[in-house]
């Protein structure tokens, strides 16, 4: 068996535990929602902090690596709503579409998936990510969503919405309290210490069952089909584009004497190649939006990223840590 299999087969069968357990009724549905806020409010930002206190400043926020992915989602972003924007889907459809396509699952998924891989290393590159998606990814996509208002106030105001829905979200505050650890060379009384370390211990298999639960869920409650023609294109360019896009662009940057390591932008391309964040199909929903394609796109790309994630990571040589 390959080296990376032995890491992302337990991942990927956790996701799968997660959404046969909500399709046989094992998990209640009206559970999901608790198991998503457990992770989002306590377990995820526990891990968050724990590997925001015990990295440099510079690498979590890390220019070159914040330029480099910025720069591919946007362009995943423009070139996602170009393909797809026709008379069966329409400007906002075609924006969260776009938005699947270059926002993947790092919170749930990518931040215990990639220190599995590489080590607490990888932690500064990946909360940079999460950083630059939830501020800017996400933000900019909502607002093109609402663009179909003349006088421009929609989205202004969606953007500025976005901001206030990111800014209460507890994982940037996760990090920025982590950061502030790190920088006055702070730390936890025992006690309270092992209560963060339990709970951060908790996020990775508890996130894991959750994302596949969530993606169940999400395509029960779709309130449209969608053709096979109008994701799966969709889920191609997040899972192969996206992150032939970031290797090829940090690739020129390192060209062109960007100081960004060969680690970094491996962690940034196995990123780029993981599926589709699960709660853009609650945004969906909550803007109007057809949230039947935005989940049918979830669904493609969280299915073949086992196959597309292991094999690029194979590809690169990426040797787990033991």
């Amino acid at each position: 068996m390959p080296a990376v299999l032995t890491v992302t087969v337990p991942f990927f069968a956790l996701v799968l535990a997660g959404y046969l357990a909500a399709q046989r009724r094992v998990l209640p549905e009206s559970a999901i929602p608790g198991l998503n806020a457990f992770v989002l409010y306590f377990a995820l930002p526990a891990m968050l902090f724990r590997f925001g206190a015990g990295t440099p400043l510079f690498d979590l926020l890390n220019p070159v690596v914040l330029a480099v992915w910025l720069l591919c989602a946007l362009l995943i972003v423009f070139v996602t709503i170009a393909f797809t924007l026709s008379p069966a889907v329409n400007l906002k459809d075609a924006a969260f579409g776009a938005l699947v396509a270059a926002f993947p699952n790092t919170g749930f998924m990518g931040v215990p998936l990639l220190a599995a891989l590489f080590g607490p290393a990888a932690a500064g590159p990946t909360i940079s990510i999460i950083l630059a998606d939830l501020f800017v990814t996400s933000s900019l996509c909502i607002a093109l969503a609402q663009a179909h208002d003349a006088s421009g106030h929609g989205a202004r105001d969606a953007a500025l919405k976005a901001l206030r829905g990111t800014l209460a979200n507890p994982l940037p505050w996760a990090i920025a309290a982590g950061a502030v650890f790190s920088v006055a060379g702070w730390s936890l009384p025992g006690p309270l210490d092992a209560v963060v370390k339990m709970l951060a211990e908790a996020a990775t298999p508890v996130a894991l069952f959750t994302i596949g639960a969530v993606v169940w869920r999400a395509g029960r409650h779709a309130h449209t089909r969608t053709p096979p023609a109008q994701f799966l294109p969709v889920a191609a360019i997040k899972l192969v584009l996206h992150p032939l896009l970031v290797f090829a662009v940090g690739a020129a940057a390192v060209a062109m004497g960007a100081p960004l390591t060969p680690f970094q932008l491996t962690v940034l391309t196995l990123a780029a190649a993981l599926p589709s964040a699960s709660n853009v199909s609650l945004l969906a929903e909550r803007y109007g939006a057809d949230n039947g394609r935005v989940a049918r796109i979830i669904l493609a790309s969280t299915a073949a990223a086992f196959v597309s994630f292991t094999g690029l990571a194979t590809l690169l040589g990426v040797s787990p840590r033991a």
